[in-house]
């Protein structure tokens, strides 16, 4: 955003033409700020799954992704200062539920890690500049090799399998390390792994495409007996508010609602948040987040529903400001996650009307000041004239 200077004189202008502006100009503000705006419909990819590596069984997996999650983690930190930071876009949590539907149809960890490499391979390949969490990966549809890899450990871990990134350097690539109990048995060439701390990590290119993809074990040409730096997962991201949905039917939907007590709250009053998931269902864990004017999107609160589906929140005391409030829920084997609109609450504080009293006060005695000068003027120069 560029700033521009304007070299030009401004008149004064008098208390009560300024408290005029000021006042046409708040009215269309206060409507945008007080209407509630729809989010965005969920983001659904469906992936195909072969029941084996050469298999002829075929199911097909949706997984469905709310416009809150994927706000969550544009806003998040991307940056790098080191190699082994690439790790903290490892994110396990939102992807539980597609590591449960992989296990639901693979029953050892060999195929388990195919099936993981059978959905990296659907997505576009397509080079990327900044790293990007998997969640955003997903949506967009496209990727590169690192964008992958974060992809694929995430499933694997949610999955409960030892992973590891393999960063190639000089080759400018990455892979998945994977520690089996057994040697890989679908490979159609030589296996090739490496050893880090006493233990083989079979190497998972997440490259390719479905049709005849890598499978575990294989290994690229560029990278056979190229160094690689292993980079733990130690740094990973061990919790996230929400999770995808994720199912080999089509979900039905559901409805997330959401209200505050007040679009205005003076000084210390609380604001109470009401809502209603439809279908009801109880225990489901909500997750309220709120944003102030120019910060990130935060996770206020994760509550749950009653028997009735209701739940509700109690934001004690919170800072002055301009806040958008909106709940989330993840949804689950029946039923695709649900964003609310966005309420808008403005918060101000007893220090804010203060000032603002004090500020009038003084506009209050300029106008006087203005007034009586521009009498005294008006006097002189008829004196004069006369």
């Amino acid at each position: 955003m560029q700033l521009f200077q304007h070299n030009r004189k401004f008149k004064l202008l008098s208390a009560r033409s300024q408290g005029q502006k000021v006042f046409a100009l708040s009215i269309p503000l206060l409507v945008l700020l007080l209407t509630s705006s729809c989010l965005a419909q969920n983001s659904e990819h469906t992936f195909i799954l072969l029941n084996q590596p050469d298999g002829s069984k075929t199911h097909q997996l949706t997984i469905s992704i709310t416009q809150t999650l994927y706000e969550y983690y544009l806003n998040k930190n991307h940056l790098l200062s080191h190699n082994y930071d690439l790790s903290k876009f490892v994110t396990p949590s939102p992807l539980e539920p597609v590591a449960s539907d992989l296990w639901s149809i693979y029953s050892n960890e060999e195929d388990f890690v195919n099936g993981v490499l059978m959905v990296t391979h659907q997505i576009s390949y397509k080079e990327s500049g900044p790293q990007k969490y998997p969640i955003e990966t997903i949506i967009e549809n496209e990727g590169d090799c690192d964008l992958f890899c974060f992809i694929a450990a995430s499933i694997m871990k949610a999955g409960g399998i030892d992973a590891v990134l393999l960063l190639y350097e000089d080759e400018e690539h990455m892979a998945v390390g994977v520690n089996l109990q057994h040697q890989p048995e679908w490979a159609r060439t030589d296996i090739y792994y490496i050893t880090f701390e006493e233990k083989k990590y079979y190497i998972a290119e997440c490259t390719g495409n479905f049709d005849g993809g890598w499978r575990v074990g294989e290994c690229p040409d560029m990278i056979q007996g190229a160094q690689a730096r292993v980079i733990p997962l130690d740094d990973m991201e061990l919790f996230a508010p929400d999770k995808v949905s994720s199912s080999y039917s089509i979900p039905q939907g559901a409805s997330l609602f959401l209200s505050v007590s007040s679009n205005f709250v003076i000084g210390e009053e609380s604001v109470q948040i009401l809502g209603l998931l439809s279908p009801a269902m109880e225990g489901e864990n909500v997750t309220l987040y709120a944003r102030s004017y120019g910060s990130s999107l935060t996770v206020l609160a994760i509550v749950k529903t009653d028997s009735n589906g209701r739940y509700s929140y109690t934001w004690n005391s919170p800072p002055g400001g301009v806040y958008s409030i909106r709940a989330n829920w993840s949804g689950d084997e029946n039923y695709v996650g649900s964003d609310t609109e966005i309420s808008q609450v403005v918060i101000i504080p007893f220090l804010w009307l203060m000032m603002g009293a004090i500020v009038f006060f003084f506009l209050i005695i300029l106008l006087i000041v203005i007034l009586a000068t521009r009498g005294n003027r008006t006097r002189k120069i008829q004196e004069f004239e006369e």
